[in-house]
């Protein structure tokens, strides 16, 4: 009998178990992979990592019951299925969940993941399982990303140069996750940095976690010359920005990628590093999985479904419609 998975507004359902994954809107039991907004509610019982409970208390009051697993431990969710939280790579304590059932088999759940090494996460891992359910944001070929250490190199040579220009570098990154990337990813650079206030908060509950980080300051508009300055994405009108006479702004996305992404943002730079697996890793998982059937989730995932059936892959797009495809002689 295989997992039976219904798409709701408010995240995915197993009724099987009774266990919701990530939902957005409050629900009785939820499994939760990581802290951002998107991806977790005022849920009356959770299970997550050790580190996704913190971040998840620093950013949403209330009282719930929490079941907080460490990496690799098998932990019996009813009499017929275990839990094992395993690595997602995307943000500090991010999880996916492996559920093995008696009867239906193995479920992996990747919530968002990346394959790429990051600085402030956990490396991702890839475990076998019957059924694969699988974000696909970057799901389309345009989205393979350049090497990490180049963009990298792109990222402190914009610094270095707004810097020798007088101006005040600032790298838009979301609070949670991609500016503790940058930060760590700026180590080597040894350049002077200033976090925005919540960037800065969040980046303390880290260190409380175990992180270690290059030095940095609190914002502090008075003395912000010389600075880099890391923050969430900004509008040129913004004012915080204005705080900041003098700058050249740089947004730090997989949505780089789109030429787009520096007019939506008003940047004069922008460089793909994305906590998300982009096109190439997406398939690359699949392979290391070796699932027998894919379910794709977020961003273009009828698009990727499609991909991987036209590899002889079963794959399907929740809450999609999914056009059958036929191969005409």
């Amino acid at each position: 009998m295989p997992w039976e998975i219904q798409f709701h507004r408010k995240g995915l359902h197993l009724p099987q178990i009774g266990w919701w994954l990530d939902a957005t809107r409050p629900v009785d039991r939820a499994f939760v992979s990581h802290a951002h907004f998107d991806h977790f509610a005022a849920h009356r019982e959770i299970i997550c990592t050790p580190g996704t409970a913190k971040l998840m208390r620093a950013r949403l009051r209330g009282r719930r019951v929490e079941h907080a697993l460490p990496f690799g431990h098998a932990e019996q969710l009813d009499p017929e299925t275990t839990i094992t939280l395993l690595p997602a790579g995307h943000i500090h304590g991010s999880a996916q969940c492996l559920l093995e059932h008696a009867r239906h088999g193995t479920l992996l759940y990747t919530g968002d993941f990346k394959l790429r090494p990051g600085r402030s996460a956990e490396p991702c891992a890839a475990p076998r399982a019957d059924t694969l359910v699988m974000e696909t944001t970057f799901g389309k070929p345009q989205y393979a990303f350049p090497p990490a250490g180049e963009i990298l190199a792109g990222i402190v040579a914009f610094c270095r140069d707004t810097l020798a220009a007088g101006a005040t570098p600032v790298l838009f990154g979301y609070s949670l996750g991609k500016s503790q990337e940058i930060l760590a990813c700026l180590a080597e650079a040894e350049l002077p940095v200033m976090l925005h206030a919540e960037t800065f908060r969040l980046t303390q509950v880290y260190e409380k976690l175990g992180l270690v980080f290059p030095a940095h300051r609190r914002f502090d508009e008075r003395e912000s010359a010389g600075h880099v300055v890391i923050c969430p994405p900004q509008w040129g009108e913004s004012s915080f920005l204005q705080k900041i006479p003098a700058r050249r702004t740089a947004v730090v996305s997989g949505w780089a990628m789109d030429r787009a992404t520096l007019y939506r943002y008003r940047c004069d730079a922008a460089f793909p590093l994305s906590d998300h697996a982009g096109y190439d890793d997406l398939l690359r998982y699949v392979e290391l999985v070796q699932p027998r059937l894919v379910y794709t989730v977020h961003g273009f995932a009828t698009e990727f479904a499609r991909d991987l059936r036209a590899r002889g892959i079963e794959a399907w797009a929740l809450g999609q419609e999914n056009q059958l495809d036929l191969t005409l002689a």
